[in-house]
């Protein structure tokens, strides 16, 4: 779906034509996007209906579980087959699930978790404008990314975590909202952004940020299997 940016959601109404003329299986792997919006997954708010569909991660709360759904035709198939499985006997996983999603059905937390991420992306772009730095915000409301201008963006992205830890608040350039994170906690973090982004412009105008950090680089995704 779109763990990066909001979906297209001509995109998607285009792949699920492809999908239906060619008789293919449409997955939507939601095991980012999943609950973070709704009862359910983002596509839920698309239009657009997969065939199948993968969760994980916020349906448990933090335990382990990975949840497939799909069309009764098609998830018949397993059925037919034979699946094997180490954990077959594992029921913290299921319980945890269901207890989690008895509570979101009930509390909505991505209510609260929605305008705290409005918050956040709109006062990262304020201060980054303050400080004449070129910062894009992507992501979904609850989960947002911090973009540098892209030759610099690791480096900007290691050095507020270093900047960060020394006031012992563990951040890097994304930011996964929970229900535990309130407004104070959003104003603390932005305040002490400010500050790292003052710094940043100021270092900037003389040399290089990377001159000032304390360890290297950190990685780019997957770059260090590379």
């Amino acid at each position: 779906m779109a763990r990066y940016t909001r979906p297209n959601i001509n995109f998607l109404k285009e792949v699920r034509k492809i999908a239906d003329k060619k008789k293919i299986i449409l997955i939507f792997d939601e095991c980012t996007t999943g609950f973070r919006r709704n009862f359910g997954g983002l596509h839920l708010d698309t239009g657009v209906e997969p065939d199948m569909a993968m969760f994980g991660k916020a349906i448990g709360n933090g335990y382990a579980i990975t949840a497939i759904i799909g069309k009764k035709k098609i998830m018949q198939a397993a059925e037919d087959s034979f699946i094997s499985s180490t954990f077959w006997t594992e029921r913290v996983g299921y319980v945890a699930a269901n207890t989690t999603l008895d509570l979101m059905e009930r509390l909505k937390p991505w209510k609260d978790l929605i305008h705290m991420g409005k918050m956040f992306k709109e006062g990262c772009l304020n201060i980054a404008k303050k400080h004449n730095i070129n910062l894009k915000v992507t992501g979904i409301d609850t989960i947002n990314y911090l973009n540098f201008e892209k030759n610099k963006n690791q480096i900007f992205k290691t050095f507020v975590t270093q900047e960060m830890l020394k006031v012992k608040i563990l951040a890097s350039n994304v930011m996964y909202l929970n229900i535990f994170h309130k407004k104070k906690h959003i104003d603390i973090y932005l305040k002490k952004l400010d500050e790292i982004f003052k710094k940043i412009n100021k270092i900037e105008l003389k040399g290089s940020v990377k001159s000032k950090l304390n360890d290297p680089v950190s990685h780019d995704t997957f770059k260090r299997l590379n």
